[in-house]
């Protein structure tokens, strides 16, 4: 590994690296940070923490006296505030967020400024890891302890991803951003989809083995940790500093320098009108995949019959079809352009949900063909829009402009299912609710249309691709 300090640019824009061993050694470490963190978002959010969170909080009001079950709502009251137990992981992933909103800024702003973003990156990647193999230890009454130790690894996690998001215009130039990017997601859901199918192993084989259920969700949230934790290593030892330290960074009053910070990048942006309208193009399309992935197996339960059995394998389906969605989205933007290939993928969104409002009841055939499909333009389009707003981020401003991408993805993450609940609550079917997201996609297609992609890289002062 090299790093001496004759090798580091003082220049922000800084050179991407040879072509050779070093750089091809570089980007699979890279490439392996989404492999190790997907299995956050696939085993513990999307799958075992909510409900066995809700579990061990339904254990602790029984254990205060309550009856649960049926027309019986349960409550926890943390700090005093009287919370139905079967909110609070939703309670729980809502104050993440914004925490994320006060943290991520200043992460951003000393990863750009120290270049420290290895270690930036060591201690959020171990700091979140340990945090979720240590739920492993959440078992009785102690639903608080889980709360806690999910807080501290959501944030890490977010942390490490805007600092680990910023190496990408340091290690593949404008030509080969798209390819690197979305091999990158491609490993994660090939990693999230395998350590997903081992923890579903053994949750449904937990009585053949001799545990219980409890303990088998204990060890695959464990796993997840661990998986983390093992593979972060692979990244933290084949990247490297790139540039020099722009100036020293305090740590004391860091949550005044964040919001600081944030408002210095919320006007900076605004100097660079065609990022901030790739950006809210991007919010609005990204808001229907996040809702459309989020409420997939609810519309295939409640509205379609499906058995869980089934859901569960759609689960896995999507995964590994989204890596090779992926790849073959960022094969097909080197021959068309990224920008392209992002709008075709929001067609194929349309369609997808369009066929998907027709599924008859009972259709599992048909249900799987819908899955199969959302896993295709899944990985791609987010993995391509992820390349093309690294084009138009000013050069040595790339963990700062990454936080914002974040915090402003999240913090309109609730547009599509509050118009999906209200849909329902409207209608009373889920069809219409599915329906309506086509609106988030419409918009974003219409958006990017009258989006000048070429001008808005050189508005950044980055050099364009030769294909966008």
């Amino acid at each position: 590994m090299v790093d001496r300090a004759d090798e580091l640019t003082d220049s922000p824009d800084a050179p991407v690296p040879e072509p050779g061993k070093q750089l091809n050694r570089e980007r699979r470490a890279w490439y392996f940070y989404d492999w190790a963190t997907s299995v956050f978002s696939t085993t513990v959010i999307t799958v075992f923490l909510s409900p066995y969170l809700t579990g061990i909080a339904e254990s602790w009001a029984q254990a205060n006296g309550q009856t649960c079950g049926g027309d019986n709502a349960c409550f926890v009251y943390p700090l005093g505030i009287t919370v139905n137990t079967g909110s609070i992981f939703a309670y729980t992933l809502s104050l993440a967020t914004i925490l994320q909103v006060v943290v991520l800024p200043v992460v951003g702003a000393i990863a750009d400024a120290s270049q420290q973003k290895r270690r930036m990156l060591a201690i959020f990647s171990t700091v979140g890891a340990l945090c979720t193999a240590s739920l492993f230890l959440v078992t009785g009454t102690n639903y608080l302890l889980g709360v806690g130790l999910f807080l501290i690894a959501n944030i890490a996690y977010g942390s490490s991803i805007v600092v680990y998001y910023s190496w990408l215009p340091e290690i593949a130039g404008p030509d080969e951003r798209d390819k690197v990017s979305s091999r990158g997601w491609a490993f994660g859901y090939l990693g999230g989809g395998l350590l997903l199918a081992l923890n579903l192993v053994l949750f449904l084989n937990a009585e053949a083995l001799g545990i219980s259920d409890g303990d088998a969700v204990r060890i695959c949230l464990a796993s997840a940790g661990i998986w983390w934790l093992g593979f972060s290593i692979v990244t933290l030892t084949g990247l490297r500093q790139h540039r020099k330290p722009i100036r020293a960074v305090r740590t004391s009053g860091a949550l005044v320098a964040g919001f600081r910070q944030l408002g210095h990048t919320l006007r900076d942006i605004r100097t660079f009108p065609k990022t901030l309208f790739f950006l809210i193009a991007y919010l609005m399309y990204n808001d229907g995949i996040q809702t459309v992935a989020n409420v997939a197996g609810e519309y295939g339960r409640e509205e379609l019959g499906i058995e869980q059995s089934n859901l569960i394998t759609a689960i896995l389906m999507v995964q590994f079809i989204a890596f090779f969605g992926a790849l073959g989205l960022g094969l097909l933007a080197r021959k068309i352009g990224a920008l392209k290939t992002v709008k075709l993928s929001l067609v194929l969104w349309i369609v997808v949900l369009a066929v998907a409002y027709f599924i008859p009841y009972g259709a599992v055939l048909q249900f799987f063909l819908v899955a199969g499909a959302i896993g295709f333009v899944l990985g791609g389009s987010q993995a391509l829009s992820r390349s093309l707003f690294s084009q138009m981020i000013p050069p040595g401003k790339e963990a700062e402009y990454f936080s914002f991408y974040e915090i402003s993805e999240r913090g309109t993450s609730w547009l599509g299912p509050l118009l999906y609940g209200l849909i329902f609550q409207l209608s009373g079917s889920y069809r219409y609710s599915v329906i309506a997201m086509v609106i988030f996609f419409a918009i974003g297609l219409l958006l990017l249309s009258r989006f000048n992609a070429r001008a808005a890289i050189r508005e950044a002062g980055n050099t364009p691709p030769a294909v966008i």
